[in-house]
């Protein structure tokens, strides 16, 4: 299979890369930049020229593959609001183009708010948020009514792996140095879950050669969760292990002051099982775990 991937060059996207490639498949990878171009020929993939603001890029890349996997995002938090229209354009535009074709079509999306203080399993559709612009889902849903078979993978809050530079873990790294102790909120009981970027990668693979249709006509959903409850507290007494820092609960009423931008995060409770994914695509997790990669110092280098 021909495969069109957004995102081919970053820290989940180049693993996808690997994974099809090594699978099989040809892969021609999206690449906006010269050094972008570059680390896919020297992955062995073809490079298509674009960005997902390009939408003549899109579909012309689109319209080249057998399937399309869409791992694309543009991570700047200062104009979250506007990159995320972006996503949910560049999904339309590439639905438009499959569409009338049995081209598999799969969409990134993620699990924090799928059912928050609550185990989210794949059958939960969560309501429109007005506060969280992005809108990957109802975008990836738009595009199966064309009868585009489409499905989403929902990502873990921590994607984790070597040269993770984006994920939420640097950025807990990151605010542990600069505050000099790492901190969780409250008793910390709050929970992650958590995927090692190479499982993932495997996830989107399978979901590509074998998911089907959704219920009710929308995108089928499958979740990228190895590891389904990780309390946050856990998690800073690793990072203050390895920074050899203090571990401090951070009281809620200065978790903003504490955490910044992140303090939403730092305090979600986001349980998520994958026990219907792991069935229905034979998915396996079997990477190093997320405390392990800590203890073994992969973030903290």
């Amino acid at each position: 299979m021909r495969v069109f991937v957004t995102g081919a060059t970053g820290f989940i996207g180049t693993a996808i890369v690997q994974e099809l490639l090594s699978a099989g498949h040809q892969v021609l990878g999206l690449a906006r930049s010269e050094a972008a171009a570059k680390k896919l020929v020297d992955a062995g993939a073809e490079v298509h020229r674009g960005d997902l603001e390009d939408l003549e890029s899109l579909r012309t890349g689109a319209a080249l593959a057998d399937g399309v996997i869409h791992a694309g995002f543009i991570h700047d938090f200062t104009r979250f609001e506007e990159v995320c229209q972006v996503d949910k354009i560049a999904i339309e535009t590439i639905g438009k183009v499959l569409a009338g074709s049995d081209r598999p079509f799969i969409v990134t999306s993620g699990s924090a708010l799928v059912s928050p203080e609550k185990l989210a399993t794949e059958d939960i559709i969560p309501p429109i948020n007005p506060a969280w612009p992005r809108a990957s889902e109802q975008a990836a849903d738009a595009v199966a009514a064309l009868g585009v078979r489409t499905a989403v993978i929902r990502l873990s809050p921590s994607v984790h792996g070597d040269d993770d530079k984006q994920g939420f873990i640097p950025i807990l790294v990151n605010i542990a140095r600069e505050k000099g102790v790492s901190g969780y909120i409250g008793d910390g009981g709050n929970r992650w879950n958590a995927v090692h970027r190479l499982d993932a990668a495997l996830l989107f693979r399978l979901a590509l050669e074998n998911a089907g249709p959704g219920a009710d006509g929308l995108a089928a959903r499958y979740h990228a969760s190895a590891e389904e409850a990780i309390t946050v507290k856990s998690i800073a007494e690793a990072l203050g292990k390895q920074l050899n820092i203090p571990v401090v609960s951070v009281p809620a009423q200065e978790a903003s002051e504490h955490f910044n931008w992140f303090s939403h995060m730092a305090a979600i409770d986001c349980p998520a099982s994958s026990e219907w994914t792991q069935q229905q695509l034979n998915w396996h997790p079997g990477n190093v775990a997320l405390l392990t990669e800590i203890e073994n110092g992969v973030y903290t280098k």
